[in-house]
């Protein structure tokens, strides 16, 4: 006779204490941790760039560029360093404020300057000033407490995209702007690639490009010691196996064909450990994040969001990339190459194929986009070409996803021959 459990003793042993998780905030994409493994040489880069400010606090602007693909640690470096560097001045008698925003929620000037003075808890009116007075109210108020200010501007890319280049060169030539003799913010922007700066008027772009800190890929055995200090702090002692960690270090270590994302290798573990959790499993398994793995992928999820407002040939241009890569097995294309197979399919599909500099303009807006990555190839190849990959792996749902809505285009029409 089988037995019926109440329903009252499921929810009670759900709510008990876990037996899987001792601290699942750790695992969440805001936590910093105490240690930042293999990141510490971008702490020291980033220490003796700033190191002028313990000289001259009040008449100093410091400019770097921190640059790197999706889940390099360049978010929680930076935010690691701020905090940490801003107690090593306070102990000096030296004052300090370090101030993060990201740039894709605030895509314009005014909310993002309107976050600045918030996280100061400086009261500004959000109505009747131009941005270049509220701005002004800000650096007015550090000057007169003798602060510093280092304002970190994430996903910078974003507002290059959707600020006009006035607004973008008072940001970032304040003191051209200002007639003030002191000087009390300086600035990280935080970029996936800085060629994206490209786009910028030079008197902008050479005034941000003094300083470039770039972050590579992780390799596994880099993401297995990040993962190793996250179970530590997240998970109960003895819960995950090392098995598993090595599993998910080598799905994503670049040295392993994976993306290098310790973002969505974190993520893995922690959907690991939640599965684990509910089919009541003493361990977190290898299996476990097999089936993790299967269920999640940040990077996808946001590609596949990205997908459907795409245009006709940007849609072409990614069919054509998963052809060569179903066809030679490879993850990256060169430009060349990429080009007959688009010139091909836009023959098989009655479409008039786009000229080099457009096909160009695609692949660059996509790569802002973060569906596409690029890189100047290296030895081995005859010449210099620019290599093409999608930023995720390559699934029959993504490929299913983008043969679907290149029909649902061709089908319409939207895109003008």
């Amino acid at each position: 006779m089988k037995v019926t459990t109440k329903l009252e003793d499921i929810i009670e042993s759900g709510l008990s204490e876990s037996s899987i998780f001792k601290r699942r905030e750790a695992l969440q994409p805001e936590h910093i941790p105490s240690r930042l493994p293999h990141r510490e040489d971008k702490i020291r880069e980033l220490t003796l760039i700033f190191r002028d400010l313990t000289t001259s606090i009040d008449n100093t602007s410091i400019r770097v560029v921190i640059s790197g693909h999706m889940g390099t640690g360049k978010t929680v470096t930076t935010k690691s360093f701020g905090k940490a560097f801003k107690d090593k001045l306070s102990e000096r008698g030296l004052r300090l404020e370090y101030v993060h925003v990201n740039c894709h929620r605030q895509r314009t000037l005014y909310p993002l300057v309107m976050e600045i003075a918030s996280s100061l808890k400086l009261p500004i009116p959000t109505r009747g000033l131009s941005v270049q007075e509220a701005f002004k109210i800000i650096h007015d108020y550090l000057v007169k407490r003798n602060v510093h200010l280092i304002l970190a501007l994430d996903e910078f890319d974003y507002l290059i995209k959707t600020a006009s280049q006035e607004d973008i060169y008072f940001l970032v030539r304040l003191y051209d702007e200002l007639s003030s003799s002191k000087r009390h913010i300086s600035y990280i922007f935080i970029m996936r690639d800085e060629q994206d700066l490209s786009i910028l008027d030079r008197s902008i772009k050479d005034h941000i490009i003094r300083n470039i800190i770039r972050f590579e890929p992780y390799g596994s055995g880099e993401l297995k010691d990040i993962l190793t200090d996250r179970v530590n702090e997240a998970f109960q002692p003895n819960v995950v196996q090392e098995e598993t960690i090595s599993y998910i270090s080598e799905i994503y270590g670049r040295d392993k064909g994976g993306s290098g994302n310790a973002r969505s290798a974190i993520e893995t573990l922690e959907m690991a450990g939640k599965i684990a959790e509910i089919k009541n499993s003493p361990s977190v398994l290898i299996e476990h994040a097999k089936e993790a793995n299967s269920r999640i992928n940040v990077e996808a999820g946001e590609v596949l969001d990205e997908i459907p407002i795409l245009e006709l040939h940007p849609l072409i241009i990614l069919k054509a990339i998963i052809n060569l890569h179903n066809r030679l097995k490879v993850d990256s294309v060169p430009m060349g190459k990429l080009e007959k197979e688009y010139a091909d399919l836009c023959a098989e599909l009655g479409e008039e194929p786009r000229g080099h500099t457009q096909l160009y303009e695609h692949v660059r807006r996509m790569k802002l986009m973060g569906i596409l990555e690029t890189q100047q190839s290296g030895k081995g190849m005859r010449g210099r070409t620019t290599l093409i990959s999608l930023a995720v792996p390559i699934t029959g749902d993504l490929e299913e996803l983008i043969n679907r809505t290149m029909r649902s285009k061709i089908d319409n029409r939207e895109e003008p021959l």
